[in-house]
This record gives C-alpha cells, structure tokens and sequence, in this order.
C-alpha cells in the first residue's frame, strides 16, 4: 500500500467513525468537495499535508491521530 492509497483508506475509516459522510467532512473541514471526493475516489494520490491538517481541524483530531493507523505501517517505498 502507498501513501495515498492509506491517506484515501484513513479519510473512510474516519468518516464512519464519526458517522459522517465525505461531503459533510468537506464542509466542516472548509476543503471543497471535489477536492475531498477526488482523495477518497484515488484520483488524487498526493494529498498536502496542509488538507490533512484541514481534515484534522474539522474533526477535531490531531494530525498525530490521523496517523496514529495500522494503515501507514510499512507503507512502499515511493522513490520518483
């Protein structure tokens, strides 16, 4: 699994956590819902940390949460 495809797998796992959907997380973290939609569809694979800190925010969870995941234990390597 990379980086982006665990980002996209955490943003889900969040989501049912707090029972809410991906347009409602977009709302409440001032992330347009495209943008959002287009991370958990995998069409954006390099989410900025800065979104991730924009998710945190609305979730009220700290980036160390967010990370805080079996799923970004031995992420591939990614050299480009």
């Amino acid at each position: 699994m990379n980086i982006g495809e665990a980002t996209r797998l955490r943003i889900e796992e969040l989501c049912r956590e707090h029972s809410i959907t991906v347009n409602k997380l977009a709302t409440i973290s001032g992330i347009t819902q495209s943008t959002l939609n287009n991370i958990v569809s995998g069409r954006n694979c390099s989410t900025t940390v800065s979104t991730v800190k924009k998710i945190c925010d609305g979730l009220k969870i700290t980036i160390q949460d967010f990370f805080d995941s079996s799923l970004f234990e031995n992420l591939e390597q990614e050299i480009k």
